[in-house]
């Protein structure tokens, strides 16, 4: 198959590029940026892109944002991401819909060849590589979401005075509600974010952190 390699690790690029020759695959292009990336795409059209998250010029979420240009413009080209870390923000919007030809494994699953090689022939194949790894993490979030999204607006502005340290007494004064308003309005919380009491937990603690976590 014909893959473009997006990585700014020049000893990690050049080993995979090694690698994909060696199994018969041809590395039309490999880049070091987000920007060379989509430009090489538009020249080469490969059937699988592999490029890394962070890239320069501020190796923050170059590559990522890239991947979901790429999945916009030409779904038909599988995009397999790679990266250090689990990058929440846009990992959900790339992994999202029902078209397949897209993978995202951390870097750890490389060093496993026999699993990367399967990931790269699966997604150019039109299915989907996930680590294991990047959909629990996901997975986890989506259910804190969920959860939070539950709440009415007065009870996220309750929360949220919560998370920032206010009491029950000071959350009154500051939204303009009585202390037994706001009493209920946290009982309310703590039920929607299924937290039921027990011994040795406080619901409110867990509740600020549900919050954060978010």
């Amino acid at each position: 198959m014909e893959v473009i390699l997006a990585e700014d690790s020049t000893l990690l690029r050049e080993g995979l590029v090694r690698l994909l020759a060696e199994e018969g695959h041809v590395v039309v292009a490999a880049v070091g940026d987000g920007e060379a990336l989509l430009e090489a795409v538009g020249d080469h059209r490969p059937e699988v892109v592999v490029t890394d998250v962070r890239m320069p010029p501020t190796h923050t979420d170059e590559g990522l944002r890239a991947a979901l240009e790429i999945r916009e413009k030409w779904p038909e080209i599988g995009v397999l991401v790679l990266s250090q870390y689990v990058e929440k923000r846009y990992a959900a919007r790339l992994i999202s819909g029902d078209r397949g030809r897209v993978g995202y494994l951390l870097k750890d699953r490389v060093a496993q060849v026999g699993e990367f090689l399967d990931a790269l022939e699966r997604v150019a194949g039109g299915g989907a590589a996930f680590d294991p790894e990047v959909v629990r993490r996901l997975v986890a979030r989506s259910s804190h979401e969920i959860a939070l999204s539950r709440l009415t607006q007065r009870e996220r502005e309750v929360l949220e005075k919560m998370a920032q340290g206010h009491t029950n007494a000071s959350i009154a004064q500051l939204l303009y509600i009585s202390q037994s308003s706001v009493e209920k309005h946290a009982n309310a919380i703590f039920d929607k974010l299924d937290l039921p009491q027990a011994a040795g937990y406080s619901r409110r603690v867990l509740a600020v952190l549900r919050y954060l976590g978010s």
